[in-house]
């Protein structure tokens, strides 16, 4: 005989109702909230302006409201893993509390893969790809004797490439040698087939048919540049890529304006780079009618450009 146990108000880990449960659970957690706040399930951040001391009392009262939430439907917060984290020249340090916690300040931040500097310094994060993918390719070549091209560039493809090029359009590198150590990975990627030692790289990517990574980074920014203004993304892509003013339409018809920034990491932003990457396109690539047409078009652009 089996004997029933009543589960009380939890739900099981691990059930197919837990998320859906859960994300209705909170969803008046930002009620109230000022500032700009972000749920994917049971992890929350919270940001705002804090240039002026009211934006660090607005982003504290917002604190506030969450503690009276989490008070009033029995859940608390583990301030133990809540963090805070300081950005911008202007930023000014305030020491922030939830509940009767101070909440500790860090220099870095790691929101879903991602490493996060206060600086927007990518290099901790491009170091870290880049070891990830050092330790699969050792691993590839330790446990796999063949060197053929048909097994180890599906290998590569699939367990390599993909960490090197995670959520990249987000924290492309900025300085050349976390360019040079990302590029580094695939050079020995491709010593490692058969036939391949001892050539130049440059002759190794046209013979396995092969981009080099800063090629994909740059048709990567191009293929979701072309989403977010002639795809299917368009009514975001409104906000993101304001048009170039009417007759400054020269090479392609559909030129994106080109802002001006003092720092060099402003400009190294996805949408700072990418309109500018889209604006030296060909006409007749940009005007592809579709988002398959426009990938062969660009990838027949890019195979001449170095």
């Amino acid at each position: 005989m089996v004997q029933e146990q009543g589960v009380g108000n939890r739900v099981p880990q691990g059930s197919v109702l837990g998320p859906a449960l859960f994300n209705i659970f909170v969803s008046d957690l930002d009620e109230g909230v000022e500032s700009t706040l972000f749920k994917f399930a049971d992890d929350t951040k919270m940001w705002g302006d804090v240039g002026a001391l009211e934006g660090c009392n607005r982003l504290q009262a917002d604190l506030d409201r969450l503690q009276r939430w989490a008070d009033e439907n029995r859940m608390g917060f583990n301030t133990d893993k809540c963090k805070v984290l300081h950005m911008g020249r202007k930023n000014r340090h305030h020491t922030y509390r939830l509940g009767n916690s101070p909440l500790a300040s860090t220099e870095t931040e790691k929101d879903l893969g991602v490493v996060i500097d206060s600086t927007m310094n990518m290099g901790r994060q491009c170091g870290d790809a880049v070891k990830k993918a050092n330790r699969t390719l050792s691993c590839i070549h330790r446990c796999i004797s063949s060197r053929s091209r048909e097994v180890i560039l599906p290998l590569y493809a699939a367990l390599v490439r993909p960490q090197l090029e995670y959520c990249v359009q987000f924290w492309a590198p900025h300085f050349k040698r976390d360019v040079d150590d990302m590029e580094r990975v695939q050079r020995r990627a491709t010593r490692m087939i058969r036939g391949q030692q001892g050539r130049p790289y440059e002759e190794r990517l046209r013979d396995l048919n092969l981009f080099s990574l800063h090629k994909r980074r740059l048709r990567g920014d191009l293929v979701a540049c072309y989403k977010l203004v002639r795809g299917d993304q368009q009514v975001l892509g409104e906000s993101l890529f304001p048009r170039a003013l009417p007759g400054v339409t020269r090479n392609n018809g559909h030129k994106l304006a080109e802002g001006r920034f003092r720092l060099d990491i402003r400009r190294r932003y996805f949408t700072v780079r990418a309109a500018r990457a889209w604006n030296r396109l060909p006409g007749e690539v940009v005007q592809a009618p579709s988002l398959g047409i426009f990938k062969r078009k660009l990838d027949g652009h890019l195979a001449g450009v170095i």
